[in-house]
């Protein structure tokens, strides 16, 4: 019986009070309680499980615009509504990072590619450059294939040409060129890039004109209307829990009328919800103005930005086929960093991407809100 009181003094947090009062705690302080005892993995376990899941991250990279691109990285945690800078072993690119679509990272100069594709950003691979020299080439990742197409440089003679990493051979295959449609916009600041589980798909903002690339066949399909109706005048696309799906600004650049999400089913829109007004606001900013938007997506969460002015962050987490919207103060953005390069993208981690990170040298910080 002595014994039996003593566990009870030395472990009196346990059960379901345990679970709870960790579905509070910051998921990057979850870490260090997993180790605190078996009884304490499992609670932690339990409780981003069953209590307060894991949520994707929106990760948020200030460059410096001058080599050496010095970084710095914040993430945004809606599980903990939290910000935390992730202070990483310094790390000097040779030339800008970019994010194509939301998951992937990479670099590219003339003579060498780098990419990065797990959620923190771990692990950089370092390979040769694509035959064809690009300077704002839109860039995914499809099954084993890095598909890199278009952007390139003024001196090359094919504008739509495409050309794709086997992650599996590492070797670089050539693929059929981009539709003709595409000739005049084929950079990624024309074009929004999205994937699936086997395709590609650029869509151009402005006229919402989609096709996609099959990396297995090498074959393009489309052409496809992305836009909800005529009023929409930009539109940017992404994947969530793999579904298709595209945000539009309704109305004229000076006079947005509103901000719809939709998603495409079976080449049918199928409207998923409004930004609320005051959120609009927002993205508006100060000027008012407001031409395009921009959006990150990772397992059910939607975040998007104005460009221009990109001190808010809306997030809209869409669950049973609803919206559920929150929006948040950018704290990537101060004095310092205001004129640097923005580089937004998600992660969709697990505990062991933390804790990977923390053994590669990653510390995080969580900020004042």
């Amino acid at each position: 019986m002595a014994i039996e009181e003593q566990r009870e003094a030395e472990a009196p947090i346990h059960g379901d009070i345990l679970e709870a009062i960790l579905s509070h705690v910051p998921l990057t302080d979850l870490v260090p309680a997993c180790h605190v005892s078996k009884a304490w993995k499992q609670a932690v376990d339990f409780s981003i499980g069953h209590v307060n899941p894991i949520k994707p991250w929106l990760v948020v990279h200030t460059q410096s615009n001058r080599a050496p691109h010095v970084t710095t990285t914040h993430a945004y945690d809606p599980r903990s509504h939290v910000w935390v800078q992730i202070h990483e072993p310094s790390v000097k690119h040779v030339s800008a990072v970019r994010s194509s679509h939301s998951t992937l990272l990479y670099t590219l100069t003339a003579t060498k590619f780098a990419f990065s594709l797990d959620p923190l950003h771990v692990m950089w691979h370092h390979v040769d450059a694509p035959r064809v020299w690009r300077t704002d080439p839109v860039v995914a990742v499809v099954g084993h294939h890095i598909i890199v197409g278009g952007g390139t440089s003024e001196f090359e003679d094919d504008p739509l040409a495409v050309e794709m990493y086997n992650l599996k051979t590492h070797s670089w295959e050539t693929s059929a060129s981009m539709p003709e449609n595409l000739k005049y916009s084929t950079a990624s600041a024309w074009l929004s890039a999205a994937v699936d589980e086997h395709r590609m798909y650029v869509t151009e903002k402005n006229s919402g004109m989609t096709y996609s690339l099959d990396p297995n066949t090498k074959i393009w399909h489309g052409p496809y209307d992305m836009r909800l109706n005529q009023n929409v005048f930009f539109c940017v696309t992404g994947t969530i829990c793999n579904r298709f799906i595209v945000a539009g600004l309704m109305g004229e650049a000076d006079n947005v009328s509103s901000v719809i999400l939709w998603e495409i089913r079976r080449e049918c829109c199928e409207e998923l919800g409004e930004m609320p007004k005051e959120m609009m606001e927002k993205i508006k900013g100060d000027g008012g103005y407001v031409p395009s938007i921009a959006m990150a997506t990772a397992g059910d969460f939607v975040f998007m930005y104005n460009p221009a002015e990109p001190d808010e962050i809306i997030a809209c987490e869409v669950e049973r086929g609803k919206c559920k919207w929150g929006c948040v103060r950018n704290v990537a953005l101060n004095d310092d960093t205001r004129m640097h390069r923005l580089v937004v993208s998600c992660a969709d981690l697990k505990m062991e991407d933390l804790q990977r990170a923390i053994s590669e040298n990653r510390r995080f910080a969580v900020k004042d809100m």
